[in-house]
């Protein structure tokens, strides 16, 4: 049982993992407000994850962070019509 424990928190420390899309994507990790963003983007398509806990009515505000970390990390603007996800992962096309 206790290998099974340590297991765990070994995954867990492995961080945000890229849908399967975004293997080969960059990858960039942006702090802000507080919190810790992975940013996987392509010459096409972005994906934001949050890492950590977020509490109940913080998450518009968190989805506006994600939305404006895009254009500066990867240098495109984000199609806002292709966004899908929520304030723990974000997907969309990149207009460059």
């Amino acid at each position: 049982m206790k290998r099974l424990i340590f297991a765990l928190f070994v995954l867990a420390g492995c961080g945000a993992q890229p849908a399967p899309e975004f293997l080969r994507a960059s990858r960039s990790e942006v702090q802000r407000d507080g919190r810790t963003y992975v940013v996987f983007h392509t010459e096409d398509r972005v994906e934001v994850i949050r890492l950590g806990h977020a509490a109940r009515g913080e998450h518009a505000a968190i989805r506006a962070t994600m939305a404006a970390l895009v254009p500066e990390v990867t240098g495109c603007k984000l199609k806002e019509s292709s966004v899908r996800g929520d304030s723990g992962e974000m997907r969309g096309s990149l207009s460059c």
